[in-house]
């Protein structure tokens, strides 16, 4: 996939600083503290610098991680991984496959029935609400 590139400016000027800090600089946010870490709203989570839709609220779990985690993405081009050596440590990173956006890491200790746990910076998203059911 073609990544869009957004210029630096304009992502200070529209991301808070911990955003720019997350998505641009590999950053992450404390557990326990993000927006989404204990949400539990019905709704599609998108990537805060470009809106792609990453995640579901069906395939988000409790991982006691404090970070928003979950066992799978909305298709299988949205998310790259990359191999992150940071930290002294070996890593899976993921990031948003139409910006490049950092959003956090993907673990194989994830719950069936991928074994995948993504666990997102809540810097990194976007939650976009199911609208309510009327019946």
């Amino acid at each position: 996939m073609t990544q869009v590139e957004f210029p630096e400016d304009q992502l200070r000027e529209r991301l808070t600083p911990e955003q720019f800090a997350v998505t641009q600089q590999a950053g992450t946010e404390a557990p326990f503290t993000g927006e989404y870490w204990d949400c539990h709203d019905d709704g599609t989570y998108h990537c805060i610098v470009c809106d792609t839709a990453l995640f579901t609220s069906d395939t988000k779990f409790e991982s006691g991680s404090g970070w928003p985690s979950f066992f799978d993405t909305v298709g299988d081009e949205v998310v790259e991984i990359h191999t992150d050596t940071s930290h002294g440590m070996v890593r899976e990173e993921a990031v948003c496959a139409h910006c490049g956006a950092h959003l956090g890491h993907r673990f194989p200790d994830g719950p069936p029935p991928t074994g995948q746990r993504y666990c997102m910076n809540s810097a990194s998203l976007r939650l976009d609400l199911d609208p309510p059911d009327e019946s």
